[in-house]
């Protein structure tokens, strides 16, 4: 299974996303990211600086130090009004986190769930609709994530499932999607992730589905297929791939390098080019071989390919970042519950199925989805494990099942199906995270 995560979070921000504090910036928006080595361009922009500054001491020394006795009031004027701008703010917030504690009062009185997809879907696209800059769309959604994350504490603390360890991708998409103020559970496997759900253990789960490069994870499948019927496709979310080599010594040190063998397959001409010789030591998961090295030591030689946010929280450095050959590797993840999401009015919807073992029934069931005019965005397959060579089929049909397209093809193919379940409808990931 491939884990993915996009972002470099800082030591004190990663820490503060598993205490459960807020790290606002960690959802979206860029943070300080742990030291990195092996950057190529670091000693030019130092002789760039130092030229710059010379020259500008120059020519400070020849208007005789008015420039430098003014821009310091008016860089002092500036920061006063971002001070008094950041105290209106923080009024704001908190009044509407007022607004927010009466809605879960509400939510809890009327059994109405705390985490509403189409609702967050619908405050991200108004609030970025909203957004003329400077700011970039992805700061102020992850500035949103974060504030929405804190809005579900007040109303009801949520607990998420995820497949760790901790520092793995999975546990990092978990917190961009989320935000830093809910509760985070390492299940330790996919499949416990599934059970914990439906046991109401914790109340969401989020799973990796697919990647874009090696395809959908089996994992995955195999738990939608026994747990069919007892909870909900909820949500998608979206993130790229990004690995890191980390280690806790200097980059020409490495001589062993451990990672999961699909982690070694998506950076082999990165690893054949920079680190030819080293030895490549299959590991459980990205972040067990992070674990792994920290507990080795600086001494070893070792080095890790995982995420930055494992760096962060096992103490090490990123060595070299986005070492993976396709920088536009993206896993999508869904996230499981047992309730069912409301229409957003820009949805997919999951169903698997096993057609009747007679000829033409899968090309049946795919015809009843284009005679109603759905679009399928994906499609995959598993053995049914009920007799050999007989397959369960996943698809995802844009829309939602309530509309009458998407329930008039879903009618039909039944009559086509051994079985057929609707996994759930939700609202369709635009961004990736």
């Amino acid at each position: 299974m491939i884990e993915p995560i996009t972002c470099a979070m800082s030591k004190r921000a990663s820490k503060n996303a598993v205490g459960g504090a807020s790290v606002g910036a960690s959802v979206g928006a860029s943070v300080a990211a742990p030291k990195v080595f092996g950057g190529g361009r670091a000693k030019g922009a130092t002789k760039s600086a130092a030229k710059s500054a010379a020259k500008g001491a120059a020519k400070g020394a020849t208007n005789k130090g008015t420039a430098s006795t003014r821009a310091p009031l008016a860089l002092g004027d500036l920061r006063q009004r971002i001070d008094e701008m950041d105290k209106r703010l923080v009024g704001l917030l908190n009044e509407r986190s007022s607004l927010v504690v009466e809605v879960g009062k509400l939510k809890r009185a009327n059994n109405i769930p705390i985490y509403a997809p189409h609702r967050e879907a619908e405050v991200l696209k108004r609030v970025l609709a909203s957004n003329a800059g400077p700011l970039a769309d992805r700061a102020i959604e992850g500035v949103y994530r974060e504030l929405m994350s804190g809005s579900f504490a007040l109303e009801k603390p949520l607990s998420v499932g995820y497949l760790g360890p901790p520092g793995s991708f999975s546990h990092l998409a978990a917190v961009r999607h989320f935000g830093s103020s809910v509760e985070l559970a390492d299940m330790g496997a996919i499949d416990g992730v599934f059970t914990e759900v439906v046991r109401g253990h914790v109340d969401y789960g989020l799973v990796p589905i697919e990647n874009s490069i090696i395809g959908g994870i089996t994992e995955t499948l195999d738990g939608l297929v026994a747990h069919a019927g007892k909870l909900r496709v909820y949500a998608e979310v979206q993130l790229g791939v990004h690995h890191a080599l980390i280690g806790a010594c200097a980059p020409a040190k490495v001589t062993r390098v451990l990672s999961k063998p699909e982690v070694f397959a998506q950076c082999r001409t990165w690893l054949a080019t920079q680190y030819p010789r080293a030895e490549l030591v299959p590991s459980a998961s990205s972040s067990k071989a992070v674990q792994d090295v920290a507990a080795a030591g600086a001494r070893s030689g070792w080095g890790a390919i995982g995420s930055t946010l494992a760096a962060d929280l096992y103490g090490l450095n990123v060595l070299f970042d986005a070492i993976e050959d396709n920088p536009g590797n993206i896993t999508r993840f869904f996230v499981i519950g047992r309730q069912e999401a409301q229409a957003s009015g820009d949805d997919k919807t999951s169903v698997l199925f096993a057609a009747l073992n007679k000829p033409g029934a899968l090309a049946r069931v795919l015809g009843d989805f284009e005679r109603c005019g759905v679009n399928l965005t994906h499609i995959d397959k598993r053995p049914s494990r009920r007799e050999n060579w007989s397959y369960t089929f996943f698809i995802d049909a844009h829309g939602h099942h309530s509309q009458k397209p998407v329930a008039k093809a879903i009618k039909l193919a039944r009559r086509h199906c051994q079985e057929l379940h609707v996994l759930g409808s939700y609202p369709r990931s635009r961004r990736v995270l």
